[in-house]
């Protein structure tokens, strides 16, 4: 590390950038109501010199692109995007955050309000904090370090807060479509300081059964829904156990199921003396990372009629099936890709040891720049996943300093100076 390098890390306010996440934390932005939090994100790469693109998302021409999916109706859709620098003989570089986040849940659940940061043991609390502003806090501050220290980038780098990650990624795609593509790009997803140039892909799906009701004084002379399902639920575990034995990347060897198969919403019945006469199923699908998407729902299809043609009852009245809702196909980039090398070379010189490097099981933004906007992309960023989505959410805060030194080193480096 040179002297140019030491003073950028030097001029990292690690107190401000706290207040700061705390700040965001506190601007909640449920996904599908996120203005006010990208309104407040725009406000803020415009006071550390960035220049801002602050747009209104044209959902209308967005749903025709073939990559599009969402869930539910949105109020609005704001992009923000900050750019620094001018491309003069470096290299561009993308970071890019999500700026929504999950609902907290039942309040009750929480030791502390999740709209209300707190700092508790070493974490910085509050919905968000992970998954995922305590990462998009850490690039802005070090965009913000080589501004305090007058450094003047070769190259650009482009600072992305896009919105919808959640349920679909119309932001990073909006963005993408916008113009917003570079020679490598950082998402400080959740990887516990891992480097993942991998993310498997993530298809959820609704099914419904169809039965008969009766009185449950002559069940027999109806067709329960729930167990017409029981067969169903077996098959497709057994297509999990299956699909999940057939993973050999050695990015995923630590993971008993990298490619899991969900069944997390199950609703049935409408009386409890009466033949539940309908059953509804909605999951989540995986998909290895060299999968092809097609073949992929061809196989869970396979499964689906499997079942039905084993059973009389659904013979004549079929399984419905859809996929809908988020639609995560799976992205990677080779691990000697230039962007890999600098992040990992810039962890070294701040940690002094070689980092992890591992594919993640969830699907993210990444297959959006990957796919669409031919950027080479890799997660990098402070917390764990397994604490995504849950009460008392939380990020360690020696990883949030750790991940915007070495998103400042990486600028430099990728960029030039």
């Amino acid at each position: 590390m040179n002297k140019v390098e030491q003073n950028v890390l030097d001029r990292i306010n690690f107190d401000e950038m706290l207040e700061y996440l705390c700040e965001l934390i506190e601007v909640p932005s449920i996904t599908g109501d996120e203005k006010k939090a990208q309104e407040n994100i725009a406000a803020k790469l415009a006071s550390i010199g960035m220049k801002v693109d602050k747009w209104d998302i044209d959902l209308e021409e967005l749903a025709k692109h073939p990559d599009y999916s969402s869930e539910g109706v949105r109020k609005n859709a704001v992009g923000v995007v900050g750019v620094l620098g001018e491309e003069s003989g470096g290299k561009s570089l993308i970071l890019n955050g999500h700026i929504d986040v999950v609902p907290p849940g039942d309040e009750s659940n929480w030791d502390n309000p999740p709209w209300k940061a707190t700092i508790v043991d070493g974490k910085v609390m509050g919905r968000g904090s992970v998954d995922m502003k305590g990462g998009l806090t850490c690039g802005i501050y070090a965009i913000k370090a080589i501004q305090d220290a007058g450094i003047k980038l070769k190259g650009k780098v482009i600072l992305e807060s896009v919105i919808g990650e959640e349920d679909g990624g119309i932001g990073a795609l909006a963005t993408t479509l916008r113009g917003y593509t570079a020679d490598g790009a950082v998402i400080m997803e959740p990887t516990e300081l891992k480097l993942s140039p991998a993310q498997a892909g993530a298809l959820n799906f609704k099914i419904q059964i169809n039965g008969l009701s009766a009185h449950a004084c002559v069940r027999e002379e109806g067709v329960s829904a729930l167990e017409k399902f029981i067969p169903l639920y077996h098959a497709l575990m057994k297509l999990e156990k299956r699909r999940n034995k057939r993973v050999t990347d050695p990015l995923y060897k630590n993971f008993k199921l990298p490619i899991p198969l969900n069944m997390g919403k199950v609703q049935t019945g409408n009386w409890p003396s009466s033949v539940p006469e309908n059953l509804l199923l909605e999951g989540r699908y995986g998909v290895a990372v060299d999968e092809d998407i097609t073949s992929a729902k061809q196989e869970f299809t396979d499964t689906l009629n499997s079942v039905v043609e084993a059973d009389p009852w659904l013979k004549e009245h079929p399984i419905e099936m859809e996929w809908r809702g988020g639609q995560f196909k799976p992205a990677n980039i080779p691990v000697s890709d230039p962007v890999v090398q600098t992040v990992k070379e810039a962890y070294v010189d701040t940690v002094g040891d070689e980092p992890i490097l591992e594919g993640v099981t969830y699907g993210s933004d990444m297959r959006h720049l990957v796919n669409v906007g031919k950027t080479p992309t890799l997660l990098f960023g402070p917390g764990d996943v397994r604490n995504c989505h849950t009460p008392n959410e939380a990020v360690p805060i020696s990883e949030l300093e750790t991940t915007v030194k070495v998103l400042a080193l990486t600028i430099l480096r990728f960029c030039g100076y």
